[in-house]
């Protein structure tokens, strides 16, 4: 009887023994599972970490494109603006001036039919003929000047280099230096364009 209850009591000893040993593994296996997954979540973190950083680059990057893009879209709007800026410009122009061109080949004819009309008749048939010429010379004149053609003024003017030729300098005390004394040959302006300038007698 009493050597039963001492195994019993051995056999309680080794249960209690098996069972400890158990719970110190299970708290180990615990230990390490725990640690495995602190260490798993470590790598994630520095892997979405590593992932955010690559975001946050190739953001960066698309960004510098994107300015990238914006200047030259800029650049290419402005080229294109000052070309139809431009082409509007000389569209004007073509259309301002258009007539330039016939007016400045009809001066010479002017300038002969002003020299002709300077002449003095006495017969009939010059006189009506001086009529004739005059008629055809005004309404030229009228149409010259519908075009937008101008007398450059000249004699008794302050002399202009932007509109005056000056061929010849003449002294008149009465008069002061630099003023247009004589018109030599009328000059003309289409517009605000000098097409043709007077060329003058300037006082010294």
């Amino acid at each position: 009887m009493s050597e039963t209850t001492e195994n019993k009591e051995q056999l309680s000893e080794e249960i209690l023994e098996q069972e400890n040993t158990n719970i110190d593994e299970t708290a180990e296996l615990a230990t390490n599972t725990n640690e495995s997954v602190e260490s798993k979540e470590q790598l994630e973190q520095e892997k979405e970490l590593s992932v955010e950083e690559q975001y946050k680059q190739k953001i960066a990057e698309l960004e510098v494109k994107l300015a990238e893009e914006e200047n030259r879209f800029l650049r290419l709007r402005a080229d294109f603006d000052n070309m139809r800026r431009r082409t509007q410009l000389d569209r004007e122009a073509q259309e301002k001036y258009r007539a330039q061109s016939i007016l400045t080949e009809l001066l010479p004819v002017i300038d002969n039919i002003e020299r002709a009309l300077q002449l003095e008749v006495t017969s009939e048939d010059a006189v009506s003929l001086y009529k004739g010429i005059d008629m055809v010379y005004r309404s030229l004149i009228d149409a010259i000047n519908k075009e937008g053609l101008e007398v450059i003024p000249a004699e008794g003017v302050q002399f202009d280099p932007n509109v005056h030729q000056a061929v010849m300098q003449e002294s008149d005390s009465a008069k002061e230096s630099g003023i247009v004394l004589r018109e030599l040959q009328k000059g003309y302006k289409l517009k605000d364009r000098v097409i043709r300038p007077s060329m003058v007698s300037v006082n010294e």
